[in-house]
């Protein structure tokens, strides 16, 4: 396992948290002649990123350490969903996140929550981890990072080791009518979600 925590990390990535707000773009162009009223072309570009609260959580099938697939639709059927993307198993940060979780099943069960961890680790790798930790709940394996670009949690390149496809650290709280009720995505993998915010999520 390792010991060395994920320090220190880029300015650059500290700087490039995903913008929440709507951007707007205006191009005037103004006709050159002074005999010929002045000409206003006016564009707005409007695009929105990311996911919002009140969105409909993005439907996804994963395969989790018993080989078995587990879809968003199948769990919310039974409860509310906390999941919790994190970048890479057996790290320090990760460990300690997921532990934390561990120790605190009893609260999230009797906030009628099921919390699943998605990382794009293999299977085989996500098995171990869960074994080592002793980890009650669900870890699912995001190999192909298409879920983590749907909830737009991937990172362009991960602070450590010039690595390229990696989860940031993140966390959601998803209602059983499918819509999300809490989003915290860190761009800092050496921060850990709120768990207090998680918490009053689920409370409401």
């Amino acid at each position: 396992m390792l010991k060395a925590a994920f320090t220190p990390y880029s300015e650059k990535l500290r700087q490039s948290a995903a913008h929440r707000a709507t951007a707007n773009e205006y191009i005037v162009i103004i006709h050159p002649i002074k005999s010929i009223p002045p000409l206003f072309l006016s564009i707005h570009r409007s695009k929105k990123t990311g996911l919002q609260i009140g969105d409909r959580a993005p439907e996804f099938t994963l395969y989790n350490t018993a080989n078995e697939e587990v879809s968003l639709n199948d769990l919310i059927s039974n409860s509310n969903v906390v999941l919790l993307f994190f970048p890479l198993a057996f790290t320090d940060v990760c460990t300690n996140e997921l532990c934390s979780i561990r120790d605190n099943m009893a609260k999230y069960k009797q906030l009628n929550a099921t919390v699943i961890g998605i990382s794009v680790d293999s299977m085989f790798a996500l098995k171990k981890f869960q074994e080592e930790q002793q980890l009650e709940f669900d870890l699912l394996s995001d190999f192909n990072k298409d879920t983590a670009r749907k909830y737009h949690v991937l990172y362009e390149e991960f602070p450590l080791f010039h690595m390229k496809g990696v989860t940031k650290r993140a966390a959601f709280v998803i209602n059983q009518k499918g819509l999300i009720q809490h989003i915290d995505i860190l761009d800092d993998p050496g921060k850990l979600p709120n768990f207090q915010n998680i918490e009053a999520a689920l409370n409401k």
